[in-house]
């Protein structure tokens, strides 16, 4: 593992433990070049995943992209770290159970919308107006009157 501060590639790892769901390891590292320390995380990773945008260019899977996304939706609101991470790794787990070598980005954020639906209506809405493009007022006003309509 490279420095981040030097960049020297002589690190020793000085302590592992796993994350707080078990799905990653943390691990305390230390630079022999500039003593600098910093904080790795490993994840299990079943599968190169590629989304295909819209205009149907591939690009690689980003976690933390996705991970960002939601974050934002959820900034301010009543949702610990701890929760936002299982929400994000309960998506790369669907979308790597899924099969699929290719996911298509509507497929993941339509996940997204789903999930943060049962988690928090405000998250929802934040999302869905970046996701679906929200112009004007009047957009808002028809995604809640779709959101308030019983099912």
């Amino acid at each position: 593992m490279r420095c981040p501060f030097c960049g020297n590639e002589d690190t020793q790892v000085k302590d592992s433990r796993p994350s707080e769901d078990g799905s990653a390891i943390r691990r305390r590292r230390s630079c022999g070049g500039c003593s600098q320390r910093f904080t790795t995380v490993e994840r299990v990773q079943l599968r190169e995943l590629v989304v295909v945008k819209t205009d149907q260019r591939r690009v690689a899977f980003d976690r933390d992209k996705l991970a960002r996304s939601i974050r934002v939706a959820l900034r301010k609101r009543p949702v610990n770290d701890e929760r936002m991470e299982r929400i994000v790794n309960g998506i790369v787990r669907q979308l790597e159970a899924s099969g699929e070598a290719e996911i298509p980005s509507k497929q993941i954020g339509e996940m997204v919308m789903e999930t943060l639906k049962e988690v928090d209506a405000v998250a929802y809405v934040r999302f869905a107006s970046v996701y679906r493009n929200f112009r004007e007022a009047k957009d808002f006003e028809a995604f809640l009157g779709e959101l308030g309509a019983p099912e």
